[in-house]
């Protein structure tokens, strides 16, 4: 299980000048930008939607290989790296949702929702669950540059 939902990208310009971005660690998606900056905020839901398909698609998050000069880290939105983690952390402990439901004493429904990635879910809610299947959520704040 990943401890960070922060991934390398990798960009390259093409033969138009605009600045392509992927994800190696994926294999797929792909996104661009008039500028490296334009491109870099695009990676960012580039990355949210690739989190949350594979979520969809039931498989294993891949683990954050190396960032370098020549590929950034891309930091997710909150929301989609705490339902990662909780996807994780769930599917780790290869427990039923009724028995995740039944634990935090909620409907079967409303666990549902939290492992939904298109689905709003307050943060507390989820550090609960976390907190529930052995994890502990933590904080780190760093430069914007």
């Amino acid at each position: 299980m990943p401890d960070t939902y922060n991934y390398p990208a990798r960009i390259e310009r093409d033969p138009d000048g605009r600045h392509l971005v992927t994800f190696p660690d994926f294999g797929w998606g792909a996104t661009d930008g008039a500028s490296r900056n334009e491109a870099l905020a695009e990676a960012r839901d580039l990355l949210r939607e690739l989190i949350a398909a594979t979520i969809r698609d039931g498989s294993d998050l891949p683990e954050p290989s190396r960032a370098s000069k020549r590929r950034p880290l891309v930091v997710p939105p909150v929301s989609i790296a705490l339902k990662a983690a909780l996807y994780e952390a769930f599917r780790q402990a290869g427990m039923s949702q009724r028995r995740l439901a039944r634990d935090l004493d909620v409907a079967e429904s409303e666990v549902r929702r939290m492992l939904n990635p298109d689905h709003a879910t307050k943060a507390a809610t989820i550090d609960g669950a976390l907190r529930r299947l052995g994890k502990r959520v933590t904080v780190t704040v760093g430069s914007a540059a």
